[in-house]
């Protein structure tokens, strides 16, 4: 154990060693200027600190030095009781303030502790529990700010989390402070009980067991309690003093002793109006000479401040000018403009009002919301949407950009709202004509005034930041698997790893590497498979890698291991799934014509009879499309991937799955079945 750790658990011993073993008054003198010193050294560093969570020890520290006072106070009461002197310090205070008159030194003394108690122990106390409410109370709005600057890419995802851990860290002060603020009172309550009981009980042991007179014994112990209570409430008074100034104490960039000299001289003007006004005053019966000499000290004063004020503009506008110029020609800030931001969301000016919180906006938080709903639904951490105004869009306009490439594009009026027709159109509604910009429904943009009416109607009617924030979900959705890095799989790996580090060893490095369990994980979020299983998934990854590193048959097994995730994902409320199946023919066909290479394998096929499948595929879709049913392929295991592979350029939203993909409780309906026409 260190030698600081075993000083502080000394201390505490000896706190407890005070309370009830009578020590001799030259260590009871020594305990006294340390407990002085230790007041001192704690107003001056809290003087020092920029801000509160700067002497975050202090709620602590303070109910040891109030423990420790008040084990100073019993030993000195049983010190100056029973042998009526309590050491040399407090035989010196006592004697230096009473002097020749003992009423007039003990006037003094009350005076000082009603300070203590009333002016500073109780605003300290009020402080620290305004201070406490008032940050408990501000902690979301200070969460909400945090997740809208991460939204937004004004801090990194490390910045929000050291931010978040310091409003945690200011509330637990604070609370603390309230707290230990009542020790605070508690303590100056009792030096003035201790005080009382000295006197009373010292004149009654003078007169009765020492024999002394009335006038003896109220010197004596008047002058050591008047002592005794100074070496107490002093230290207590500056104790106290720190608190208040701690809990006040706004963050700045200097400490107390800067902030007051550079606000309190802000404006060197002012000092000529005190230094006139003070020079006036002389004028009247009081004396010239001194308000004189005081006014000329302002105005120098002034003089001073107003020439080094002026030098300081000077400089920092040429330090300015400085930073202008090399900022362009650094090299380190060019590399800084390569770097690309993972997804942007750009709009035109006319829907700033979306995301300024200052006029009703609260598209940011809906963003923080999206994130949070993707993670839960992919499994993996959508990167901060960077949001920024672009004058080059129409004032309408909106796009959607992933890793520098634009995804979508779409057009809102935020004066308006979005309605989608149930199917059958009703003139009546004067409105643009437009499509819903997630689904490509048909829709129209119409005025507040017909929103009831076409609710009424039984139109959809969707408010414009909700159509915005529904279209980046869809998009984000769409386009996860392009998010998804080595980096972030790295975190991904990182995370199982907490819990399952067994698992993870099994898998990475050997038998494969980040880079393809990267690929596998990017493969099913291509076809909205949620790789928030990664149990599972690594599961099987470590079952089927040392068998073979082809990623594609490896995304086959995982997906097969995900059977009731993917069933559940596409089931009906009837346990029923509604597919479209693929004839025998064309199923040995495609089979046939599958070629293995050592770099993996795929589908070689004429384009004759590709056509002619897809057309087949395509019939089918249609059909099913007409009966509002979401179109699903079935088709063996061992050709599923190359089906996908053959559709997904011209049917990129069909979904194809394997029977080994379907649970065993699920019922499948064949709605269609694909032949070569």
């Amino acid at each position: 154990m260190q030698l600081r750790e075993l000083s502080v658990l000394s201390a505490v011993i000896l706190i407890i060693v005070m309370l009830v073993v009578p020590l001799p008054g030259w260590i009871l003198s020594v305990l006294i200027l340390v407990n002085i010193s230790l007041a001192l050294i704690v107003i001056l560093v809290s003087m020092n600190t920029t801000e509160a969570l700067d002497f975050a020890i202090f709620p602590s520290l303070l109910l040891l030095l109030t423990l420790f006072r008040l084990g100073l106070n019993v030993s000195t009461t049983r010190s100056i009781l029973s042998e009526g002197e309590a050491g040399v310090v407090v035989e010196t205070f006592g004697s230096f303030v009473i002097g020749d008159n003992a009423l007039v030194g003990f006037v003094i003394f009350l005076i000082l502790v009603i300070i203590q108690f009333i002016v500073i122990t109780k605003g300290s106390e009020r402080v620290s529990e305004v201070a406490a409410r008032f940050t408990l109370d501000a902690m979301p709005g200070k969460q909400m700010s945090i997740d809208a600057d991460l939204n937004a890419g004004l801090v990194t995802e490390h910045q929000a989390k050291a931010r978040r851990e310091k409003i945690e860290k200011e509330a637990d002060f604070y609370g603390a402070m309230d707290g230990a603020s009542k020790f605070v009172k508690g303590d100056a309550i009792a030096g003035i009980v201790i005080v009382l009981v000295n006197i009373i009980f010292g004149l009654i042991i003078g007169m009765v067991q020492m024999d002394l007179s009335f006038s003896e014994a109220s010197n004596q112990f008047l002058r050591l309690t008047v002592g005794d209570g100074l070496v107490s409430q002093i230290p207590a008074l500056l104790i106290s003093t720190a608190t208040g100034i701690v809990v006040t104490r706004v963050a700045s960039e200097g400490n107390l002793g800067q902030d007051i000299t550079t606000q309190l001289f802000r404006y060197p003007s002012l000092l000529y109006i005190a230094a006139v006004t003070i020079f006036l005053l002389g004028l009247t019966p009081i004396n010239m000479g001194l308000t004189t000499v005081i006014a000329g000290i302002l105005a120098y004063g002034g003089y001073r401040l107003s020439k080094s004020s002026n030098g300081k503009e000077d400089q920092t506008l040429e330090e300015e000018n400085e930073i202008a110029s090399t900022d362009m020609s650094s090299p380190e800030n060019i590399v800084q403009m390569l770097s690309m931001d993972p997804i942007e969301f750009e709009f035109g000016y006319a829907l700033i009002p979306l995301a300024d919180t200052n006029q009703g906006g609260d598209l940011l938080d809906r963003i923080v919301m999206i994130r949070r709903q993707l993670a839960l639904e992919l499994g993996m951490v959508i990167p901060v949407v960077r949001i920024r105004d672009n004058i080059q869009l129409n004032p309408n306009e909106y796009c959607l950009k992933i890793k520098g490439n634009e995804i979508a594009r779409g057009e809102i009026y935020i004066d308006h709202y979005l309605a989608m027709s149930p199917g059958i159109e009703d003139d009546q509604f004067d409105g643009i004509d437009t499509k819903e910009p997630a689904f490509g429904l048909p829709a129209k943009w119409i005025s507040e005034d017909l929103k009831d009416e076409a609710e009424l109607a039984g139109y959809t009617v969707v408010d414009p930041p909700s159509v915005v924030s529904t279209h980046i979900t869809e998009i984000i959705k769409q386009h996860a698997f392009e998010l998804l890095g080595r980096q972030e799989t790295k975190q991904l790996i990182d995370h199982l790893k907490e819990s399952y580090p067994i698992l993870v060893e099994e898998v990475t490095p050997e038998p494969l590497s980040i880079g393809d369990v990267q690929k596998v994980l990017a493969k099913l979020l291509r076809e909205q498979v949620s790789i928030r299983n990664l149990p599972v998934i690594f599961e099987t990854l470590a079952d089927f890698g040392k068998m073979t590193n082809d990623t594609d048959l490896l995304t086959e097994y995982v997906r097969q291991s995900l059977a009731s995730q993917i069933s559940k994902q596409y089931i009906d409320e009837k346990n029923v799934v509604k597919v479209i199946t693929a004839s025998g023919q064309v199923e040995k066909l495609i089979a046939d014509h599958i070629q293995q290479t050592e770099h993996g394998s795929y589908l070689s096929i004429d384009p004759e009879t590709q056509q002619r499948i897809i057309q087949g595929f395509h019939q089918e879709i249609e059909k099913i499309a007409l009966q509002e049913v979401t179109p699903i392929i079935l088709c063996s295991p061992a050709i599923r991937m190359y089906v996908k592979q053959l559709i997904e350029r011209y049917f990129p939203q069909v979904v194809v799955l394997s029977y080994n993909e379907l649970h065993a409780n699920v019922e499948v309906q064949s709605v269609g079945v694909v032949n070569l026409s």
